[in-house]
């Protein structure tokens, strides 16, 4: 309809009511939902998709490379939010550092946009200029990579009509190799996201109001490349400090300085992820310049198990007025054709009628996993450790109970679709069900109880707010946990570790130590001397990435027993001296170390 026929029409409601006519027309969150195609400096090889959501939102992509691994082919180029440019173009939001920088030897990335309409039908864009296509529901922008083995990688762009939210998925058939590692990337410019999350959000602010990954007051490095330091105050930031477990999160993000605007990375059920409920993996990182957000997707540091394939991982980066985002509905994903997805119908469910030998002063989570995905939930202790995980892929899956975050049942689960699989109560194998002469922490999978166990996630052990690693001896019966034994222990910051303990003649028998660990870096195990005597030195677990300096102490739990013989003890006081053993050298707080669970004496059975 033509702007000169409707200016003479209004003109008969008079001036007042015209000039509400254009305010509503120019208004951004009244636009057309649309897919124009858009030609860079009028050239038809530098191509552009730009998406009217209709709800405020206008976001490009790049259909061409730009020369530059930080402006390529694929990129999220521009996110226009109520007239506010909420992207870095200069250097792109994008999967890993770019998707023709994905897989070795592999450049070629191809990017095809449809509109869709309610009913599933497809129109491609316009291969023109300034071509529009309208009259959709859906938007959806591909972005292909492919393996030089000619695995698959598909990202996925879409839009909703009238929903300020970009939807995004991603499924492969091999893993980036580039990286090894899958994570998307949104660099926004600091002057429009200023602040990370509220305190008690993923990557929120701690309870002196700093976020522990803003790095804008540091002004020197700590540890490698990517954790630094305020001379001023010790106090240390990195972006490995916003992580949070993944059970305990659903979204991660940041606001503006006003807190009237607030962007939001909403997370899918985590299928596709690898590592279980208690997973850490950076979540955001503030700079002078931007907030990155980063939805991980799989990450290399801290894995317990395989990445997982043949998913689709969904996730939506979404716009509020500053409040937290509320979940996605992604229902219509069944109408989008998308690799990896299965709808609801096509999902089953298990349901437990209990658990046994529970302790209510823990949380109980019920873990599923198999080589293609992983689910979990929450035990009801208040109804007797009722459980039920719905929306699962069907197959076969390796059924765990976790007492907080340790593994006290294992057994198997087969899930069709559209059923729900019953189970008989669990009878689970908690380490405190043997009654000790002596116990430091809890058995529970987590260093928590211990000296700087509350500190660990959000800061560097070097941190001025950590207390000493060196406390003085422990003894038995006065010394306490969060006290008296550290969190983590190292072979050049805090070995040696002494633990004093009173034994009547009674008591000399032959007698089990158990230590548990609940992540070790480089190839660390302990040994044990219990007065003259030494034990033997355990097998050297496998090698893996940084893990205790980065926030996480989230590895494999391990128990070791030490079975110690009566001729060992001696009625009165005894001694027991804990090292960290490993044939890999290291220094200070990146020598290898492990983190404690617990560590009791029994009577050995």
């Amino acid at each position: 309809m033509r702007i000169d026929f409707l200016r003479r029409h209004l003109s008969r409601l008079g001036a007042l009511a015209c000039a509400l006519f254009f305010m509503t027309l120019g208004s951004p969150a009244l636009a057309a939902f649309s897919l124009t195609t858009v030609y860079d400096s009028g050239s038809s090889s530098k191509v552009q998709y730009q998406v009217d959501t209709g709800g405020g939102l206008v976001f490009k992509v790049m259909a061409y490379d730009n020369g530059s691994s930080t402006q390529s082919k694929g990129d999220l180029s521009s996110i226009l939010y109520n007239g506010v440019q909420y992207a870095d173009a200069s250097r792109g939001s994008q999967l890993n550092s770019g998707f023709d920088y994905l897989y070795s030897n592999v450049s070629a990335v191809d990017v095809q946009a449809q509109m869709i309409s309610s009913t599933g039908v497809a129109t491609s864009a316009s291969t023109s200029d300034g071509g529009v296509v309208s009259g959709g529901a859906y938007i959806k922008i591909t972005v292909t990579v492919y393996s030089s083995s000619g695995n698959v990688l598909r990202h996925y762009y879409m839009a909703k009509s009238g929903e300020p939210r970009i939807y995004m998925g991603t499924y492969f058939m091999e893993e980036p190799d580039t990286l090894n590692l899958v994570r998307f990337i949104v660099r926004v410019p600091i002057g429009v996201l200023s602040q990370g999350g509220p305190a008690g959000t993923p990557g929120g602010a701690d309870s002196s109001g700093n976020w522990p990954q803003d790095l804008r007051s540091t002004d020197t490095t700590v540890e490698s490349s990517d954790v630094f330091g305020i001379s001023s105050t010790g106090q240390t930031r990195s972006k490995h400090y916003s992580n949070m477990r993944l059970k305990d999160w659903q979204y991660f993000g940041g606001r503006n300085s006003a807190g009237t605007v607030g962007l939001w990375f909403y997370r899918d059920n985590n299928e596709g992820n690898s590592g279980g409920p208690f997973y850490r993996s950076l979540l955001n990182q503030i700079t002078s310049t931007n907030n990155e957000l980063t939805y991980i997707v799989n990450y290399g540091e801290g894995q317990t198990e395989a990445f997982r394939f043949g998913v689709l991982n969904s996730y939506t980066l979404m716009f509020t007025s500053g409040g937290a985002p509320s979940a996605p509905d992604t229902s219509w994903f069944s109408l989008m054709a998308l690799d990896g997805y299965v709808a609801p119908a096509g999902r089953g469910a298990v349901a437990g009628v209990g658990l046994a030998g529970t302790d209510a002063n823990f949380t109980y989570t019920v873990g599923f996993s198999n080589a293609t995905a992983q689910y979990w939930t929450t035990a009801n202790l208040a109804s007797n450790g009722y459980f039920k995980a719905t929306g699962m892929r069907p197959g076969t899956y390796t059924l765990t109970v976790y007492k907080n975050e340790l593994e006290v049942y294992t057994g198997s689960v087969t899930v069709t679709a559209g059923g729900t699989t019953a189970l008989n109560t669990l009878t689970l194998n908690d380490p405190s069900s043997t009654a000790a002469l002596w116990r430091i922490g809890n058995w529970d999978g987590s260093p928590a109880e211990f000296l700087n166990g509350g500190r660990l996630t959000t800061m560097h052990p070097t941190d001025s707010r950590m207390s000493s690693w060196v406390p003085s001896t422990f003894v038995v019966g006065t010394s306490t946990a969060a006290a008296g034994f550290p969190a983590y222990q190292w072979k050049d910051v805090n070995n040696a570790r002494v633990i004093t303990f009173t034994l009547t003649s009674a008591q000399v028998q032959n007698l089990t130590l158990r230590l548990g660990t609940t992540a070790e870096f480089s190839a660390a195990r302990p040994q044990i001397t219990v007065n003259s005597w030494s034990s033997a030195i355990p097998t050297a677990p496998a090698k893996g990435s940084r893990n205790l300096t980065v926030g996480t102490y989230r590895g494999v739990n391990r128990l070791y027993s030490y079975a110690i013989p009566a001729s060992a003890l001696v009625a009165g006081t005894n001694t027991v001296t804990i090292n960290v053993v490993s044939g890999t050298s290291g220094t200070a707080y990146l020598s290898p170390g492990f983190s404690y669970d617990a560590v009791d004496l029994i009577v050995t059975p």
